[in-house]
């Protein structure tokens, strides 16, 4: 029986890459001189960290373009209030990766309710979506895109 599975996956190595390019440009660019504002990045969070909330402004803004750049979709950032202490400020953006069980859920009913003679199956932090016939899946999968969730999803594995 023909297969695939919905995921949503972030490629680390290519953010590490973006935030050390983010990390470069702050470094060099004449408003952040002397500032001290830098990036951390633990595997999939980001702290950021600047003497005034509204550096961290322009911190997420390079970050973001840097991601874009680098291929990374932005909707898997989940960025956090600033929180200000003394004379920092510390932000901390969580890359959402997996899909969760609410959200798996959702893409479940959505698929049930069209009718279509597939089953979704919730496994772990992915959905399987299995049919007989090949055509069923990919009008699964445009139905899916079509869905409109807040999470970037991947389509994998795809067997026949």
């Amino acid at each position: 029986m023909p297969s695939f599975d919905i995921v949503s996956e972030v490629n680390l190595h290519e953010v590490t890459n973006a935030v050390d390019q983010a990390s470069r440009e702050v470094d060099q660019r004449f408003d952040f001189k002397g500032t001290n504002a830098k990036f951390e990045q633990k595997e999939a969070v980001i702290t950021m960290s600047a003497p005034a909330d509204f550096q961290l402004k322009q911190m997420l803004e390079i970050l973001k373009l840097k991601l874009a750049k680098r291929g990374i979709d932005i909707a898997c950032l989940k960025v956090d209030e600033p929180a200000v202490t003394g004379q920092t400020a510390k932000q901390v953006i969580t890359l959402r990766q997996g899909v969760d069980t609410e959200l798996g859920r959702k893409i479940q009913r959505l698929v049930k309710d069209s009718k279509l003679k597939v089953q979704a199956a919730i496994q772990d932090k992915q959905v399987r979506v299995t049919g007989k016939s090949r055509d069923d899946l990919q009008s699964v999968i445009a139905l899916v895109r079509k869905g409109g969730f807040d999470l970037p999803l991947q389509f994998t594995n795809f067997r026949d």
